[in-house]
């Protein structure tokens, strides 16, 4: 009796343990980075009108850069056909200012719930503008230096790399054609003297797609808490494909409520597929406000088979108020798992 007792309870864990997955992805990149008069952020001060102002100190134009980014997921499935399941990243990357290497450390997990159309994301979140179709288009260089997004300066919630990242919720149904999504990340601030400060954030998406163009709306609004009007984005992307080419449009309401990056963001986007193993590259951003960074760029990826290629750009940034524009470049390899 107790060895068929034994042999139930076996089966019972050897069940319960093929039932659940864990997979391992990601990818690895190193090459040379070059920035133009890199500088390197070494402290800040304090002007005697109360302005607080970076020192920075002369760093290497062309530096040695790399990611390693390693997926760990989780996930499980009922017998009802809902899964369940939990992500961390491990990622390690070099310093952009010095060129020094950075360790590897895990960021805050993820945790979703999955069935049918139906997606619902708890934790280290992406929000709706983080995950909008063609939000980020065809973004240049091995580092993905340059994209259209580049005028937008609102500070919208994103799926965090490196860092614990908001403890927010991501809701998203897609039926047919449509898809909604939405998320809403309670922030509280705690500055000091008894004072909170609230600064809630919440996005709201729809998507629609007919024949192989995709269209895209997405609106968010940050809880000021009673320091003005509450700052907000709206964005309205398309892109689609037509054979060996692709290409994207952005355009955005960045209402930040603040003078130097107020404005109109807009930009495109566009690859081509120069025969079986390159793909051409062409990403411009900008917009009308003082301090919107304008990037233009172009790129190429070659790929050697087997999840390897290899990956490079050439680009310019500038703004109104910048002393000067700024070339930007960098060329590597990366491999994917």
């Amino acid at each position: 009796m107790k060895k068929v007792l034994f042999a139930s309870t076996a089966l019972i864990a050897t069940a319960s343990v093929a039932a659940a997955e864990v997979n391992f992805s990601g990818y690895g990149r190193f090459g040379i980075g070059y920035v133009e008069d890199r500088v390197n952020v070494t402290g800040a001060t304090t002007t005697a009108s109360g302005a607080i102002v970076p020192t920075t100190a002369d760093s290497d134009d062309a530096i040695l850069v790399s990611r390693f980014r390693l997926n760990i997921d989780a996930n499980v499935e009922t017998d009802g056909g809902v899964e369940f399941s939990g992500r961390v990243r491990l990622q390690a990357d070099e310093d952009s200012s010095t060129g020094e290497a950075n360790s590897a450390g895990l960021n805050g997990a993820r945790f979703s719930v999955i069935y049918g159309g139906l997606r619902v994301d708890a934790g280290n979140v992406a929000g709706a503008f983080d995950n909008l179709a063609n939000y980020y288009g065809n973004e240049v260089g091995l580092e993905l230096f340059a994209g259209q997004y580049s005028g937008v300066n609102y500070n919208f919630l994103a799926y965090s790399s490196t860092g614990s990242g908001a403890n927010a919720v991501f809701f998203q149904y897609a039926v047919g054609d449509f898809a909604f999504g939405a998320s809403y990340d309670q922030r509280t601030f705690f500055p000091g003297g008894g004072v909170t400060t609230d600064a809630d954030r919440w996005d709201v998406s729809a998507t629609y797609t007919f024949n192989n163009i995709t269209a895209a709306v997405a609106y968010g609004q940050t809880d000021a808490s009673g320091a003005g009007s509450d700052p907000s984005l709206t964005v309205l992307t398309l892109g689609g494909e037509w054979g060996d080419f692709g290409g994207t449009l952005f355009v955005a309401d960045d209402a930040t409520e603040v003078t130097a990056t107020d404005g109109t963001a807009w930009g495109l986007s566009a690859s081509y597929n120069l025969g079986a193993a390159t793909t051409l590259l062409f990403t411009y951003g900008d917009g009308n406000a003082d301090a919107d960074l304008q990037q233009v760029a172009i790129g190429a990826i070659y790929d050697l088979g087997g999840g390897a290629s290899l990956r490079g750009g050439l680009g310019v940034n500038d703004c109104d108020v910048c002393s000067d524009s700024t070339m930007v470049a960098d060329f590597g390899a990366q491999f994917n798992f």
